[in-house]
């Protein structure tokens, strides 16, 4: 998931209609759903190579798409750092480390743990943009604290914690970290294009990664379930997901936008229960209910008219 498009978009106020919550919805559907067909998909496909696949269609989907509305692809050079390094951070890291997390840890829990994120967020901008943080913010920040433990303190108790969950919420710090530093450093291009360029940077690391750790993939067809969930990944979870995102954005308030992915990690426990078997305790449902309300608190609020 991108976030270059909630870093930049200032939309005006608009009367929500039935159309745009129906693309919120659709939205929540598509990424949520995207939780247990990426843990499908890892059962055959090597991590570097899912997120380069993936990755790479993605952001060969928006620069096309962009290139087609007559938006200038190019950036100006001295936008050239800002961008790969937040490409590197929102996209890259996001997304690889949530691969591995997800085969150290249960899907559900990687989901909810990640979507800290605008607490992070929050942090983040206090410390690099200066920004206060008003009562609902320090609300939000103890409701995700609140969250976290009652996440945590139950699996180290029973020792069952997992450095997947560590790497679950270094995706998430590393999703905020590079928000905050485009909001710092906005590169003076569509949010469209923005987007595309981190998700080809994003995917030139995966590349990489891939070429280093696993090498060129061997030509093998997966099995029907694995080939099932990766055509969701990078059809319906990556290209579509991010059409339907941008379209929605230039309709909708960027905080209306926001405040709907929150439906996300709660698709992704869902899904994860009906698609992958998982039964998240009591307390993952308890820490997911005030994560998401953290999350809310420290979220523009939608505007309406």
């Amino acid at each position: 998931m991108s976030t270059a498009g909630a870093a930049s978009g200032a939309s005006a106020p608009v009367a929500l209609e039935g159309r745009h919550i129906g693309a919120v919805l659709l939205l929540a559907l598509l990424w949520g759903f995207n939780w247990p067909a990426v843990r499908i998909a890892l059962d055959e496909i090597a991590p570097w190579t899912l997120r380069t696949i993936g990755l790479s269609l993605g952001g060969a989907v928006l620069m096309g798409v962009a290139w087609m509305r007559g938006l200038p692809i190019a950036v100006p050079a001295r936008a050239a750092p800002v961008l790969v390094l937040t490409g590197l951070l929102s996209i890259a890291a996001f997304n690889i480390l949530l691969a591995f997390a997800q085969l150290a840890a249960p899907t559900s829990r990687a989901a909810i743990l990640t979507f800290t994120m605008p607490l992070w967020a929050a942090l983040f901008a206090r410390l690099l943009l200066g920004e206060r943080l008003d009562g609902r913010k320090r609300a939000g920040l103890v409701l995700g604290v609140l969250g976290l433990a009652a996440l945590g303190v139950p699996l180290v108790l029973a020792g069952a914690w997992s450095y997947g969950l560590l790497l679950a919420l270094g995706a998430g710090m590393a999703w905020a970290l590079g928000t905050v530093i485009g909001k710092r450093h906005p590169v003076p291009a569509s949010a469209l294009v923005i987007a595309g360029w981190q998700l080809l940077i994003g995917a030139a690391a995966a590349a990489a990664g891939m070429l280093a750790f696993e090498g060129l993939p061997a030509p093998v067809l997966p099995g029907p379930k694995v080939l099932a969930a990766l055509a969701y990944h990078v059809l319906l979870a990556q290209a579509l997901a991010y059409l339907v995102w941008f379209a929605a954005l230039a309709r909708v308030p960027a905080g209306t936008m926001s405040l709907g992915t929150l439906l996300v990690p709660v698709v992704g426990v869902l899904g994860s229960m009906l698609l992958i078997g998982e039964r998240p305790a009591v307390t993952d449902w308890l820490g997911l209910a005030l994560l998401v309300a953290a999350a809310a608190a420290v979220l523009p609020r939608p505007r309406l008219s």
